[in-house]
């Protein structure tokens, strides 16, 4: 399976949820109308350019309504398309096809928005330096692996996938425990887990390292700010012999902004507007009855 996919499983559930949503409970009352054997063709065609992302959702939403509906794709999760472009075709009864549009078109257009703004954010981040592009938590409920596979698919890249992934101690964890406690008892309960320290000063940051941490969160701070913050990490790691830890900046990063910090020697970037505030992108399907 493609990288680029999300998990097979997480398709199969979503799809059947939004089916049943839009279903129940007496089916499609207006597509029951048309006469059963009606068959026709459809095309979906791109009105907006962008990466499309979501095809596996789509060709499921056919296959859940009707399996004889045939779905073909001439492009993939991940690809840019423009105006116009024709990315795929399905063929089968009218009323299936009818049927299980507006949920194809649904997934297709949600998760082509993700994947096209990370594609924007990715690319202003490579103009200015080598800092990746990163999701948050700050997804749609149900729709998490979803929508982190459609960041992957516009070349983001995936942050936790939930709070039991690692350890991540942000400022509330910190104003009870204390950066140093914080990192030593995540040691101790949870060995082999990555600890990540949100940090909003300087102080805190020299702190997180001589704790031993693996990534630092740098939020909402100004580029100077997260200069001082990568000038000390790196003479930590110089002056200690040990790794430097991942360093991440956050909070409030724009297209705008987004290459003035990919230039300041950090490892990653999180935007949490590109799954709770990517807008969908145009995609339609073109019906041609007979």
């Amino acid at each position: 399976m493609s990288a680029l996919r999300p998990p097979r499983h997480a398709v199969t559930e979503a799809v059947a949820r939004a089916i049943a949503e839009d279903l129940t409970p007496l089916g499609d009352l207006t597509s029951a109308l048309l006469p059963p054997d009606l068959a026709a063709t459809a095309a979906f065609v791109v009105r907006t350019a962008g990466v499309v992302a979501g095809v596996d959702c789509a060709t499921e939403t056919f296959a859940q309504i009707d399996p004889a509906v045939a779905v073909a794709w001439s492009v993939g999760d991940g690809a840019a398309v423009d105006v116009g472009t024709t990315i795929g075709t399905v063929a089968g009864t009218l009323a299936s096809i009818l049927t299980a549009e507006r949920t194809a078109l649904n997934f297709l257009g949600h998760l082509s928005g993700i994947a096209t703004l990370t594609r924007r954010f990715v690319d202003v981040a490579a103009a200015a330096g080598t800092a990746r592009i990163w999701d948050t938590r700050k997804t749609t409920p149900g729709l998490r692996s979803l929508e982190k596979a459609a960041v992957r698919a516009g070349g983001g890249a995936n942050h936790r996938g939930n709070l039991s992934d690692w350890i991540l101690l942000k400022d509330n964890h910190l104003a009870l425990m204390g950066v140093t406690a914080a990192v030593e008892t995540s040691r101790e309960r949870w060995p082999a887990r990555t600890v990540h320290v949100e940090c909003d000063r300087l102080d805190q940051v020299t702190e997180a390292l001589e704790a031993g941490v693996d990534a630092l969160l740098l939020d909402n701070m100004t580029p100077d700010e997260v200069s001082q913050c990568v000038a000390v990490a790196d003479d930590h790691a110089a002056t200690t012999g040990r790794r430097r830890p991942l360093l991440e900046v956050s909070g409030g990063i724009s297209l705008e902004t987004a290459g003035r910090y990919a230039g300041l020697g950090v490892d990653m970037i999180s935007v949490g507007g590109l799954t709770n505030s990517a807008p969908a992108l145009d995609i339609g399907l073109d019906i041609a009855p007979g």
